[in-house]
């Protein structure tokens, strides 16, 4: 660009314009807010009484919009502020302003772990064996109660471990709040904790001085605040009197009086949408309680069976029946899963670090696999937070270029100490000593509320000239400049003005004159309109990739942010969002009469996009969608990002979001930008095929265990030692957790789980497995097969004593451990299983755990579990017996997907195109539905956060946090509203 040091040919001088006195006048249509009038009370002021219920109900009356006089008259209080007595009532009616939590006990935390239904089966087994078991003269059964109460113990260990290291949200959101406030009492100023401020009390900020309640300005001057974190907006806000304030004090001088303190104001409010018990259980638990009511119900089935058959049948004696049921309840609880669950989760947390995403909610990498709807916040996640020039629509007028144009802007604005505009200004030209370079500034008037506009008057060294340049609001510059004001020029002014807001971006105009002489106060030739700039909040260079590729994984992304409509669209555009966005009012209006959406959840699944939004509405909008049956991830890097980010499935803070989004966030990044979020898809979605596996492989082992064990008790009245099925399933479970770094490949859709096609699976393993070993066990009982071909016995004999020879169980141990452990290469595989190489961890943990069965079954003369060790040739025959049976699994696998599988999925697909073609008719929008038995179940889980809060009460545990006055930390505000109803039903604080 060439320093615009040559004379430039001037503009028709503004005298010469044909301009009359019926001229109309130009509105230039800025960017920018809707001004709110002052309002008055909707009641008569007198029947609202000081306290919360009626202050804060919007019914009756908007201390933030009614006009001063009435907010000192509603809060009764003047401009000297309360005194001391009044302050400390006030602190007893409406409460401390500060957040108040509650601490969990950490032993109650732990045992809360052994509340769930798969526990509750364990802990009555445990209790089976040690105090039920006191029959037939035999003393209880110890070694399965140390047994049971171990593997509880392991469970419950690395599940409190987890989620002792999560996040507190709510602790999160005082992280980054004010600790002190300026404050008049009394008529005297004094500076106290910000917990001790009480609506009425007048206080005054400083430049950079965080507000630390909701008030109403009483004096301005020269005020504006920032309020990025908290509504998405890019610029700060100018104020005036009479205006709420809230986060960030920008310039000069404010005071105020409170309005609202605590948990009343729009911050608090927002906190309690991340802290507030929303009703929900996690979604992996919801599939853990399903199930686990799949193999309740099996284990329920066959124990009501056995105790039929065993006691009313064969009039089995207590003790012995009762061993037969210890078998079912041990083996066919999957009492690990959490368990291998939670380490899988862990695992794949510590890989997902690597790619700089940090989890602090570890069951949100499962449901991140599943999300369908990644709903993104706008400002500092898919944008950069950083008022830019567009140079590609820089509109020039008169002889100048755009270069021209950018450098004389630059000549026009602060090199130190700069606001958001004029550091926009001179970053745009690359190099900022430019901004100064070549000249000699003789006086500089920065921007002010009044003028609305910036001016340099310099000397050019090179020429030797004064000249002076002038940056502003466009209405202010135009009527400035008289050398080339014509019809012409401010049509097109007029028209680039207008083009720019409905794109969402701001205009900046730049203008031009020369001054006669050496006096750099004098009057110039006149001012010379020369250019207008476009500022806006540009995407991150990576962020249209990142949402490229999101949609090639199946997800859809939506922008959902707190600035204004235009400027959603026109962000939309350029990341090929597409721009079908709404402003937020639609949420409570409902779609328009006549509209191409019949209902508010048709036009919200629709859209692209939301903007002007409030953090209720992102709650809003992402609660519907979860009722819609998608599972929805939230990315922001506010505080006003922080409810809908704990309501998500998935909440996600991108690198440099605040204390309280990172606290209310499930995943942090910790590098610039969305990218990560698809390593974090993709990881997620890896994660997720290790946990389908290991599911279907114990449903399976459940059904093989209940079904095999009991078929053997009815026709061969066959007694299972218990502490050999829990032998089993440690050896199991310890081969299981290398699943957490095994070789899967991930899906390119988001994942789901499919229950039926889960069970379905187990079933049909499980009876495969359970008729190998009823094969094995009636060939040894009733044929001589073995010993004719390869001269094995039973202690000399040709056959075993009896059905409950302790040879026998060793070798029905033996070959139920070999095969089942071998399972998990069939279910891990989408073809045959030697196709997908399995991880070493994996196959060392599968060799060690078949050699130390190996070990038991050939030394393990363990008289109280009834087994005595077998020979070689057995051992050998059990493992050639499980490679024959083992070959045909996949087989299986083959034919259940070309059968059951794909007719249970057309099935599914059928259901959901007819569910889409009613909806897009009018008919019911798709909603996912669940049965009230899986509702029943799924509160059992549930109860787990019922159940410790309610022992917390008991004991006298989890009370408030105490903590020293200096140690207080407290909100600034947040454009956030709720009800007025909500309110009343939640005072702050009812008085003494």
């Amino acid at each position: 660009m060439s320093q615009p040091n040559v004379e430039k040919e001037p503009g028709p001088q503004g005298e010469e314009s044909p301009v009359t006195d019926t001229k109309r006048k130009r509105e230039y249509k800025e960017f920018g807010h809707d001004e709110e009038k002052p309002t008055h009370a909707n009641v008569d002021l007198s029947l609202i009484e000081l306290k919360a219920e009626d202050l804060y109900d919007k019914e009756k009356v908007d201390l933030e919009t009614i006009v001063i006089e009435d907010v000192f008259k509603l809060l009764q209080c003047d401009e000297n502020g309360l005194t001391a007595d009044e302050a400390q009532r006030r602190i007893e009616l409406f409460g401390p302003n500060k957040l108040e939590q509650e601490e969990q006990n950490a032993f109650l935390q732990f045992l809360s772990f052994m509340w769930n239904p798969l526990s509750w089966v364990m802990e009555g087994a445990a209790l089976v064996a040690i105090v039920l078991s006191n029959g037939d003269n035999q003393p209880p059964d110890w070694q399965d109660f140390v047994g049971i109460i171990l593997l509880l113990f392991i469970n419950s260990t690395i599940g409190f471990y987890e989620e002792r290291n999560a996040g507190n949200a709510v602790k999160a959101l005082m992280d980054s709040l004010a600790p002190k406030a300026r404050v008049k009492r009394g008529g005297s100023w004094s500076e106290i904790e910000s917990a001790d401020l009480v609506p009425g009390d007048m206080i005054a900020f400083k430049i950079g001085d965080i507000v630390p309640a909701d008030c109403r300005l009483t004096e301005a001057i020269n005020v504006s605040i920032d309020q990025a974190a908290l509504t998405g907006e890019s610029l700060p806000q100018g104020k005036k009197a009479g205006d709420q304030s809230d986060r960030l004090a920008n310039r000069v001088k404010l005071r105020d009086v409170v309005i609202s303190t605590g948990a009343n104001t729009f911050f608090g409010r927002a906190a309690s949408l991340v802290g507030q018990d929303d009703d929900t259980t996690g979604h992996l638990q919801k599939i853990l309680a399903q199930i686990g009511s799949f193999c309740l119900v099996s284990i329920g089935i066959f124990v009501v069976a056995e105790i039929l058959v065993l006691y009313a049948g064969f009039r089995y004696t207590y003790r012995r029946g009762l061993n037969n049921i210890l078998v079912l309840l041990i083996g066919g609880i999957p009492i690990a899963m959490p368990t291998v669950l939670s380490v899988t989760l862990a695992v794949g947390a510590q890989q997902l670090a690597k790619h700089k995403a940090i989890v602090t909610r570890i069951t949100a990498i499962e449901e991140l696999a599943g999300v369908t709807i990644l709903c993104s916040d706008k400002t500092g996640t898919l944008t950069t937070n950083k008022l830019t020039i567009d140079r590609a629509t820089i509109r020039t007028y008169g002889p100048f270029s755009a270069d021209d144009v950018m450098l004389l802007a630059a000549y026009a604005s602060r090199t130190e100490n700069q606001d958001a505009i004029d550091s926009s200004v001179v970053s745009a030209l690359g190099d900022t000593a430019r901004a100064r370079a070549g000249i000699k500034l003789l006086d500089f008037k920065p921007f002010n509320p009044v003028d609305k506009r910036t001016e340099i008057t310099y000397l050019e060294e090179s020429s030797g000239k004064l000249k002076r340049v002038t940056k502003g609001m466009t209405g202010i510059i135009i009527e400035l400049c008289t050398r080339n004001k014509t019809e012409e020029v401010e049509n097109k002014l007029e028209a680039d003005v207008e083009e720019f807001a409905t794109r969402g971006l701001r205009a900046l105009a730049v203008a031009y004159e020369e001054l006669d002489g050496d006096d750099p106060e004098a009057e110039g030739n006149g001012f010379e309109l020369i250019g207008l700039l476009a500022i806006f909040d540009p995407p991150r260079e990576d962020t249209k990739q990142t949402i490229d590729d999101a949609i090639a994984l199946g997800v859809k992304v939506k922008m959902v942010t707190g600035d204004q409509l235009a400027i959603a669209k026109e962000t939309g555009r350029r990341l090929g969002l597409g721009d079908h966005m709404y402003p937020a009012k639609v949420l409570k209006d409902g779609p328009p009469p006549g509209g191409k959406h019949l209902t508010l959840d048709d036009m919200i699944l629709d859209a692209d996009g939301f903007a002007g939004v409030f953090p209720e509405h992102k709650f809003e909008i992402v609660k519907r969608l979860q009722n819609l049956g998608h599972l929805c991830a939230m990315t922001g890097d506010g505080a006003n990002d922080a409810p809908a980010l704990s309501r998500a499935n998935v909440g996600i803070a991108v690198e440099g979001a605040t204390d309280a989004a990172r606290g209310a966030a499930d995943i942090v990044l910790t590098e610039p930008g969305l990218s990560t979020i698809v390593h974090a898809i993709r990881g997620s979605r890896i994660i997720f095929q290790r946990m389908r596996n290991y599911s279907i492989y114990a449903c399976a082992v459940t059904i093989r265990i209940v079904v095999c064990f009991a078929i053997l008790a009815f026709a061969f009245k066959f007694d299972f030692p218990p502490f050999m099925v829990l032998i089993i399933a440690l050896l199991n479970d310890g081969t299981i957790m290398t699943l957490s770094v095994d070789r899967v490949l991930p899906s390119m859709t988001p994942d789901a789980w499919d229950l039926a096609e889960i069970f379905s699976y187990a079933v049909a393993y499980g009876l495969y497995l359970t008729a190998s070993t009823i094969a094995l066990v009636a060939i040894i009982l009733k044929t001589s097969f073995f010993y004719d071909k390869f001269g094995v016995t039973f202690n000399g004999s040709v056959f075993p004593s009896s059905a409950n020879d302790p040879q026998l169980h060793t070798i029905v141990y033996l070959q139920v451990a070999i095969i089942s452990q071998a399972l998990i290469f069939v279910t891990r595989s989408h073809g045959f299983f030697f196709m997908e190489r399995p991880s070493v961890a994996l196959m060392v943990a599968f060799c060690l755990a078949q050699f130390i069965s190996s070990i038991i079954a050939a030394y393990g003369n363990w008289g109280f579990t009834q087994i005595q060790g077998i020979s070689g040739g057995w051992i050998g025959i059990v493992w050639v017996w499980n490679i024959v049976w083992f070959s045909p699994l996949d087989w299986i696998k083959f034919a259940m997907k070309a059968t059951i599988i794909k007719k249970m999925r057309e099935r599914h697909d059928r259901m959901a195109a007819e569910a889409a073609l009613s909806a897009s008719e009018g008919g019911i929008p798709i909603t996912r539905t669940q049965s009230r038995a899986a509702s029943i179940h799924e509160s059992m889980y549930s109860n787990r956060v019922s159940f410790i809060r309610r022992a917390a009460r008991k004991v006298g545990f989890g009370r408030k946090i105490a903590m020293k006055p200096e140690e207080l930390q407290r909100f600034s505000s947040i454009q956030a509203q709720r009800t007025g109803a909500t309110l009343a039903r939640n005072p702050s604080r009812t008085a003494a």
